[in-house]
């Protein structure tokens, strides 16, 4: 997994795309960390973007580095997992999101990682790099 935590955190920004009835709808985001070999990002309880994936799981995070001209597609079933090391963790890296989720603001953060899923990066000439998830 460290090849898309690499990515990731180089591009600094990366895109989720989910469903909203028949419309599709794209929002960027930030929040990552790697945790066991695994990836994980997060969304707020509070947001159209956990109703969307709770109504369909299935997603696309893709994120761009110009300066390579390679940009990841990973895509995969969303699966929350309620893990107190889990958002202990993303509190530590992340620390402007306490200012969001606490008990305070009455916001939950919602944790998932991608099953079922692939990763490929790709060139602006079309050649890819398929990324192994074992």
């Amino acid at each position: 997994m460290s090849r898309i935590h690499e990515f990731l955190d180089q591009a600094g920004v990366f895109f989720l795309a989910t469903e909203d009835g028949k419309q599709a709808k794209v929002r960027p985001l930030g929040a990552h960390i790697e945790h066991d070999g695994k990836e994980y990002f997060t969304v707020g309880d509070f947001k159209a973007v956990y109703r969307q994936m709770a109504e369909n799981p299935l997603v696309e995070i893709v994120s761009f580095l110009p300066t390579e001209r390679k940009w990841l597609r990973y895509t995969g079933k969303a699966v929350f997992v309620d893990s107190p090391e889990i958002t202990e963790q993303v509190l530590e890296e992340l620390p402007h999101l306490r200012k969001v989720y606490n008990p305070e603001t009455g916001n939950r953060m919602m944790i998932f990682t991608l099953e079922d899923a692939e990763a490929r990066i790709i060139d602006m000439a079309g050649n890819t790099e398929e990324i192994d998830l074992a």
